[in-house]
């Protein structure tokens, strides 16, 4: 259960061990083992650099596993949630041919199949039945590669990981699939608890049919491994009856399940050798090995990173959920780490937990970095180092270390930590990534700092944010600048304010940082420590959305100014006006905000060149989840709430002729649980509605054309 008292380290172990398994085995999925072994050898740490990709990417293993999980918190956190509220998540945050999935296709993509089956009017389960789809678009991979928090929310308890795992695994898949999915689940609930391989194996097969292929697959390898002593010898017996030429498809369940299960019974516990037999081995090697290495992590807990390797340093815990609510892209392991704990504890009747009063960066696990790194400019000190310790934290446990001392010119040392898209990541291939900011100027950020007692001189230090200028390359601005004596501490406070008016120039926010300033010329004889407690920032937005001065209507690349949207509309076309949008099929949307925002109003002057409806949105949390005011082709201004695809309700409407072309200033207020909407400044509808109580904003269209250049948005008094 949640009372377990290292689960949540455990849970933050199973999602490292998940993401570190994704990005080792990305670079080369889909090779074959003896491709695999000809070019890169045994796999025993990361190769990306090696085959000349990045390190840190989107992939459907991590948004997926983190994104449908939210369907359990969508729906009060009920263990009795359904197949079908599963679906209705999936609907609410994928966005076709974008998000999350492998877009391959009606038959050939499983998960692209159940997504149309559901599109198109059919619910979950039967979307993605054996009986609806066939067996062999139904027995691929898929439910296996989403599956693991359903068992990290059921610490311990197998048989509820199972059936949650069961009816989240059905949307897309049945048969074969959901058992592989099932024995996994199994497995990593009970790792939480126990720690022997052949207990752990002997709990998932007990869980399934036996007479499945899945189970008896699982006893082949069992009996292969007591004769073989030789995982290559092992691979090539699952080759052979249980491989590609029997199993067929787009990447079938069966022989990449079989891959996890040589790994964990020849890793014999050790996470770097477990994950090595995995990757070496091929096929689907980022599935295979995050889901192995998830289990690993659980059953290890975080000293199984330790050892010759450092597998943790370079990620960061960085990772990406990029779906339709793109304020919750940017994140980090600890991040989703404390998601899963809460909907566990909510499960459990627990209030939640929510270290260092609710902060974003707490850094409170062992060894979390939650993104920071140090920035390596030419203007900073190379001598910086950061480090998660204990101590020095007045709320918490745990703190990060900045150590740093000066040499010759370098006046300053910087840390940051991403809140958008870094530029480094704006062009990353593969799945791509699709984001809103985490931060927006209006709101105000407050750093939990202080200096060590042993310092030799006080420290300059000052929060920062870095954005996008005009030509898309970073720039930055400053807060006031607090001198930190030894042994002192302080909250920086500081109302982060708008690149568009500080600067022409101006975008979106994607870093926010601590700078330590040097105080004198003096090198220093030896290193000096300020140590970072938190970073949050709370309130509501201040800012005007709109192309940014110097960037031309035409013949300007520029495009991050328009990249902190969402876009799930078919063409925007921004040369003039700036947001020229168009929706041939149903409801298009352009998103930004996260689920922070709260008491906002938004405003938009609109134009109509045709359309069903169209309008301004708030409390958005993703496609089928917000508020919004629209005109409507029947002539009526109409404020109506959409609750997932079969629960739009009208709240209040009214007679209004607008006319094509002409330009109308609406205005949607969610104050509590009152709205408010006006157009041309008069209030004209106001409704009362509690089912939604967070969120961002957006412009929608349907079947038809919207023009508008700004959006403006602010918050409100409750």
């Amino acid at each position: 259960m949640v009372f377990l008292p290292d689960y949540i380290e455990r849970v933050y172990a199973g999602v490292l061990g998940k993401i570190i398994g994704v990005y080792l085995g990305r670079p080369f999925e889909g090779w074959w083992h003896d491709a695999i072994e000809e070019k890169l050898g045994e796999v025993n740490y990361y190769v990306h650099d090696k085959l000349g990709q990045p390190l840190i990417v989107t992939d459907d293993d991590i948004s997926g596993t983190f994104a449908f999980l939210r369907a359990l918190a969508d729906h009060g956190n009920s263990r009795d949630i359904t197949a079908e509220q599963i679906g209705k998540s999936w609907m609410n945050y994928l966005i076709e041919k974008k998000t999350v999935l492998w877009w391959g296709g009606m038959g050939e993509s499983t998960e692209h199949t159940a997504y149309l089956r559901m599109k198109h009017g059919m619910r979950a389960p039967q979307s993605g039945s054996i009986a609806t789809n066939g067996r062999t678009v139904a027995e691929q991979i898929g439910a296996q590669i989403f599956i693991d928090g359903w068992a990290m929310i059921n610490p311990g308890d197998p048989q509820r990981a199972v059936e949650m795992a069961r009816r989240a695994a059905s949307v897309s898949h049945d048969g074969e699939a959901i058992y592989g999915a099932q024995v996994l689940t199994a497995m990593e609930s009970m790792a939480f608890v126990e720690s022997d391989i052949n207990h752990l194996l002997d709990t998932g097969v007990s869980l399934i049919p036996h007479d499945s292929t899945i189970y008896r697959m699982i006893a082949d390898l069992r009996n292969w491994y007591e004769i073989d002593c030789d995982w290559r010898k092992t691979y090539r017996r699952i080759v052979e009856q249980y491989g590609y030429r029997d199993y067929v498809g787009g990447c079938h369940m069966v022989p990449n399940h079989a891959l996890i299960i040589l790994g964990l019974l020849y890793g014999e516990g050790d996470f770097q050798k477990s994950l090595m037999i995995c990757n070496t081995a091929g096929w689907d090697t980022d599935c295979n090995s995050g889901n192995l290495g998830c289990l690993m992590g659980i059953r290890n807990g975080l000293a199984g990173f330790d050892g010759a390797v450092d597998w943790r340093g370079p990620v960061a815990d960085r990772l990406y959920i990029p779906t339709a609510d793109g304020g919750r892209c940017v994140s980090d392991a600890v991040t989703e780490t404390y998601q899963v704990v809460n909907m566990a504890s909510a499960m459990a009747g627990q209030k939640p937990v929510s270290p260092k009063n609710g902060s974003r960066f707490h850094f409170n696990l062992p060894g979390a970095l939650q993104g920071m790194q140090v920035d390596q400019s030419a203007d900073c000190s190379p001598y910086v180092s950061l480090q998660n310790i204990p101590g020095h934290s007045k709320d918490g446990a745990r703190t990060l270390d900045l150590t740093y001392s000066y040499v010759g010119n370098q006046m300053v040392a910087r840390v940051y930590t991403p809140t958008f898209v870094p530029p480094q990541d704006q062009t990353m291939g593969g799945y791509g990534v699709i984001a809103s900011p985490t931060l927006y100027p209006g709101q105000i950020i407050q750093m939990g700092v202080s200096a060590d007692e042993q310092n030799v001189s006080p420290a300059q230090v000052r929060p920062y944010v870095e954005y996008y200028d005009y030509q898309d390359q970073p720039a930055r601005l400053f807060g006031d600048a607090c001198e930190l004596a030894a042994g002192q501490s302080n909250t920086l406070r500081w109302q982060t304010p708008d690149p568009q008016l500080a600067s022409p120039a101006g975008s979106f926010i994607f870093a926010v940082g601590l700078e330590i300033a040097r105080p004198t010329m003096e090198a220093s004889a030896r290193d000096d420590h300020v140590y970072l407690d938190f970073i949050r920032w709370d309130g509501e937005p201040a800012t005007t959305f709109k192309r940014p001065a110097t960037v031309e209507p035409s013949g300007n690349k520029a495009h991050v100014w328009r990249d902190g949207w969402v876009s799930a509309m078919e063409v925007w076309e921004w040369w003039n006006p700036a947001y020229n949008l168009i929706q041939n099929d149903g409801r298009g949307m352009i998103i930004t905000g996260t689920r922070e925002w709260k008491n906002d109003r938004v405003t938009a002057k609109v134009s109509i060149a045709l359309a069903k409806s169209a309008g301004i949105a708030i409390r958005v949390q993703g496609l089928t989840r917000f508020y919004a005011l629209e005109l409507t082709e029947e002539k009526t201004l109409r404020l109506f709430r959409a609750y997932e695809q079969d629960d739009d309700r009208v709240l209040a409407e009214v007679a209004f002729p607008w006319e094509i072309r002409q330009e109308y200033e609406l205005r949607l207020e969610a104050n509590g649980s009152h709205l408010k909407a006006w157009v041309d400044g008069k209030l004209l509808l106001e409704a009362e509605d509690t089912m939604l109580d967070c969120g961002g904003i957006a412009i929608t269209v349907t079947e038809g054309r919207i023009m508008l250049n700004e959006v403006q948005v602010e918050g409100v008094a409750p």
